[in-house]
């Protein structure tokens, strides 16, 4: 494998189920930043692979509250609803290459697989996958498709890795290791931790992460600026990027803003629509959390003085 050169590329890729809303802002102020301080370009894609969470008319109203801020993507949007011809072409060179299988479980039949090993769903997480079907369906109809996580072991050796990004980026074990570029250094069981993920759902839904990692590759995404709700998602995304022979992007994963609860920003907790009226103040409000100077001048100017910090404080050159 190895990592993208040459020009940078980023993205913002909200997913369409609402309005922005003051912690989706982050991360699009953010990415924003980030290419414009390494003088790059920067896209936006909508995110709808999962239909029955989606509204009508979001993606428009998200693309006019980044244009109030100031935040235009430098090419027309990419709408992943579009793309099912290439999520599965990327799904059958896995099937092809022996890191996909299809699985015939259902929720409760992976719940009681977990429970008769003693494992319990932690808070506001996944069950782990046991890997029922990984040798075989045993006479049941297939209804998803997963990743086999144990193909790490089986497929570590650095040779596919960039040089520059060997001592960073890398397998030691059963263990992936990664370097984010404001957290540092990260590592992930993905067995014990996540286990064979699902690529296409049961529903026939395409899965994010087949999804953003196709699409990821085919924009030539160099870096992925997001929230830090979706760090634990970087090493099932690297994993796919070693299966299927993907340049690998490099990841900054932006502080969270918490709702009354404690728990992250959301739809589900009462985060209201970006408020676009005042725009400066709204930015200003999301360059706080990621730690840049407040400004006073109109929105242009003041995203232009963040650029700049921005490229001080993670000593742009």
């Amino acid at each position: 494998m190895t990592v993208f050169a040459g020009r940078y590329i980023g993205r913002f890729a909200p997913s369409p189920t609402g309005p922005l809303h003051a912690g989706s802002l982050v991360a699009a102020l953010a990415s924003w930043l980030d290419a414009r301080a390494h003088g790059g370009q920067w896209l936006v894609r909508i995110e709808d692979v999962d239909t029955p969470r989606c509204v009508p008319g979001a993606d428009a109203l998200i693309l006019q509250q980044l244009a109030a801020c100031g935040l235009l993507p430098d090419a027309p949007p990419t709408v992943q609803s579009q793309r099912g011809a290439l999520y599965q072409h990327a799904l059958d060179q896995l099937v092809a290459t022996g890191w996909a299988y299809p699985c015939g479980c259902s929720r409760k039949d992976v719940e009681a697989a977990c429970a008769a090993r003693g494992q319990l769903r932690e808070r506001n997480a996944e069950l782990v996958y046991p890997g029922t079907c990984r040798n075989g369906l045993q006479g049941r109809p297939a209804r998803a498709w997963r990743l086999r996580t144990d193909k790490l072991i089986e497929n570590k050796a650095l040779a596919h890795i960039h040089p520059a990004q060997a001592a960073i980026n890398s397998v030691v074990s059963d263990v992936l290791h990664w370097s984010d570029r404001l957290l540092g250094p990260q590592r992930q069981d993905l067995a014990t931790a996540v286990g064979d993920f699902v690529l296409r759902r049961a529903d026939g839904l395409w899965a994010y992460q087949l999804a953003v990692v196709v699409d990821d590759a085919a924009q030539g995404i160099s870096h992925v600026v997001r929230g830090q709700d979706l760090a634990d998602n970087t090493p099932r995304q690297i994993l796919l990027q070693q299966a299927l022979g993907l340049p690998r992007p490099q990841y900054l994963h932006t502080p969270l803003v918490l709702g009354a609860n404690g728990e992250k920003l959301s739809k589900q907790n009462g985060a209201q629509a970006l408020d676009t009226r005042a725009p400066l103040a709204t930015l200003n409000a999301a360059a706080q959390v990621l730690g840049l100077p407040p400004q006073t001048d109109i929105p242009a100017m003041a995203l232009a003085h963040w650029v700049e910090a921005w490229r001080a404080r993670l000593a742009i050159t």
